[in-house]
């Protein structure tokens, strides 16, 4: 299929769909962190996302005594589904509904099935965040945003993953993290991380444990506004902000310390899986230079990318 980004479709701004999107937000940290409680603890926090599939988010199976489940969102019909290893099924409709009453009907479909799970019920890395069971503010669920949403996701996890490929040393899973609503894919030097005052809370410090060089997607949040391509270095070397990063549309921002390449600039392209391979190698080869990470080591030599 040529990549002529007739597949992609059009950047959804934040501000078009905030409503559904903090309401989805606060839905896929319920989710999370049923995955969170009952799936073995795993470096950087690994056990945690989501991951896209072929029609929204997925837990992957969890563990619950000699039992699994998964949970995922389906975008396209519009259904959460929550399956188990001895053959049950159930759904919940993805309506316009508060918080709350997706917490109460999501933890008695769960109780129905013979799974006592104790989650944390505030969510996280959000600004004054409401106790899920007493949410009536998040109510929005539009299902044309959410379907839009997953496929811009979708072409963002199908080259990410492809960028993967690109490497040898440790890398992690192409995941979304739903607390910082963001698709994401971290490389390592294989060198432990100084400390740093980002890491002062104890999930970071572990997160940040080593030194990374992160890219992905973020549908819009925060200071970024539109959805956008990003990449990162952490701890950051001297210099990294003046590299020359392509395509020529990709910048630095000094607020979030963070290479950006805005999604409808990489839509546009002739050939956007292209130009964020391009936005995703060129930010990796400045960062990984300027850190003195042994590249011959780590990198997949170019005439065995995928």
């Amino acid at each position: 299929m040529v990549d002529d980004g007739t597949n992609w479709p059009p950047g959804l701004p934040l501000a078009e769909w905030r409503a559904t999107h903090d309401t989805v937000h606060m839905w896929m940290q319920i989710v999370g962190k049923t995955r969170l409680a009952l799936a073995p603890a795993e470096n950087h926090w690994w056990h945690v996302p989501l991951y896209v599939s072929a029609r929204g988010l997925m837990t992957t199976s969890m563990p619950y005594g000699t039992r699994t489940l998964d949970v995922e969102f389906d975008f396209i019909d519009h259904r959460l589904r929550i399956r188990t290893s001895d053959g049950a099924i159930r759904e919940l409709a993805l309506r316009s509904q508060p918080v709350a009453d997706f917490y109460r009907e999501y933890t008695e479909v769960l109780a129905g099935l013979g799974i006592a799970v104790t989650l944390w019920p505030v969510p996280v890395e959000v600004d004054a965040g409401i106790p899920f069971a007493e949410d009536r503010v998040h109510a929005t669920y539009d299902g044309a945003h959410a379907r839009r949403f997953f496929e811009m996701l979708r072409q963002a996890d199908r080259v990410t993953k492809r960028f993967k490929g690109r490497f040898l040393g440790k890398s992690s899973p192409v995941h979304f993290f739903w607390g910082a609503y963001d698709l994401a894919l971290t490389r390592f030097s294989g060198r432990r991380a100084p400390e740093s005052a980002e890491a002062d809370w104890a999930p970071m410090r572990e997160a940040m444990s080593h030194e990374e060089i992160s890219v992905g997607f973020w549908p819009g949040s925060g200071a970024i506004t539109e959805p956008a391509f990003y990449a990162y270095a952490r701890p950051e070397p001297a210099a990294l902000a003046t590299a020359a990063i392509r395509p020529a549309a990709a910048y630095y921002s000094r607020e979030l310390a963070d290479f950006i390449l805005p999604y409808e600039a990489a839509r546009s392209a002739r050939r956007p899986d292209d130009a964020v391979l391009e936005f995703y190698q060129s930010a990796y080869d400045a960062a990984a230079d300027l850190a003195r990470w042994d590249r011959a080591a780590l990198d997949r030599p170019p005439s065995e990318w995928p």
